[in-house]
């Protein structure tokens, strides 16, 4: 596997001069597992965690703009290495949360940003606020399970089958699946009692799905089913208003939806992001293995 930061260091120095260049087809993306080199096996960190320290390298608004615009090309550019996703994912992460912590350096990030990437962060960065506007901050930790999620490949074929039958766009049902419960790392209800990796009601389950809730690609076609029974494809905004009748919902599914429009390579990027969730007392990573 070829470093990382081989490849971010490389962009930044080319001036992120081929931003837009990246193919629109998308390679088979291993899960995070697979990517890892083969070593004896260890047993998982399942204890949460205090959101890991940034990188010592990013001290103020000049080098968390190096990264951003670094990690979000190397997502895009055609030759990445399918392994590489998975720190680029959760370095695009922990950048997008810096970034969140400290609002008095968004003006100069996105001034510092080149042009072509400067949309990206924004809309990046606002479905991030969206959701932690709509979450809150808990309290105590919430009673989920965090799991391996399905590889990304098999989730996109998922994504796939759900759009043919349905006519809603693969990019709304990621956008759905990542914000329910990162791509189905997330097992456990919600605090209203939904279920399954698209977060279903008991009630509206017995309607549309077919299958077992819990199961990824049941899930997803029943997601296909429920917003094409309320409007999409032609009236998305309606379908998803219906799926969660918030606005806050509705623009974050927009914003992360659209970034995988433009580049169908920003969904390998987000399909590696991991559990973080808000509490009084900060935010707390949540690791594969975790039990609350």
């Amino acid at each position: 596997m070829r470093p990382v930061f081989r490849v971010i260091a490389t962009v930044v120095a080319l001036g992120l001069s081929s931003c837009g260049a990246a193919s629109q087809s998308l390679k088979p993306i291993p899960s995070s597992r697979a990517a890892s080199p083969a070593a004896t096996p260890t047993e998982p960190v399942s204890s949460p965690t205090a959101t890991p320290a940034s990188p010592a390298n990013i001290v103020d608004a000049a080098s968390l703009a190096i990264e951003l615009a670094g990690v979000e090309q190397a997502i895009r550019i055609p030759d990445t290495a399918t392994e590489e996703y998975v720190v680029l994912g959760q370095r695009q992460q922990q950048a997008y949360h810096l970034l969140a912590a400290h609002r008095d350096w968004v003006g100069a990030v996105l001034g510092s940003i080149p042009a072509p990437l400067r949309a990206v962060v924004q809309d990046n960065l606002s479905a991030a606020q969206q959701i932690d506007d709509l979450n809150g901050a808990r309290t105590t930790l919430p009673h989920w399970r965090i799991i391996d999620p399905p590889t990304s490949d098999v989730l996109l074929s998922y994504y796939r089958e759900s759009q043919q039958s349905s006519g809603v766009q693969w990019q709304y049902l990621a956008a759905i699946n990542l914000i329910e419960t990162n791509m189905g790392r997330i097992q456990g209800l919600s605090s209203a009692g939904a279920q399954g990796p698209m977060q279903f009601m008991p009630a509206t389950w017995a309607s549309y799905g077919r299958g077992d809730v819990n199961n990824p690609r049941d899930a997803v076609l029943a997601a296909g089913r429920y917003l094409h029974a309320h409007g999409a494809p032609q009236n998305m905004t309606g379908a998803i208003y219906a799926y969660n009748p918030s606005w806050l919902y509705v623009r974050a599914v927009q914003l992360y939806a659209k970034q995988m429009f433009d580049d169908p390579h920003a969904f390998l990027g987000y399909y590696n992001w991991q559990v973080y969730v808000q509490t009084t007392k900060g935010e707390v990573l949540l690791p594969e293995g975790f039990t609350g």
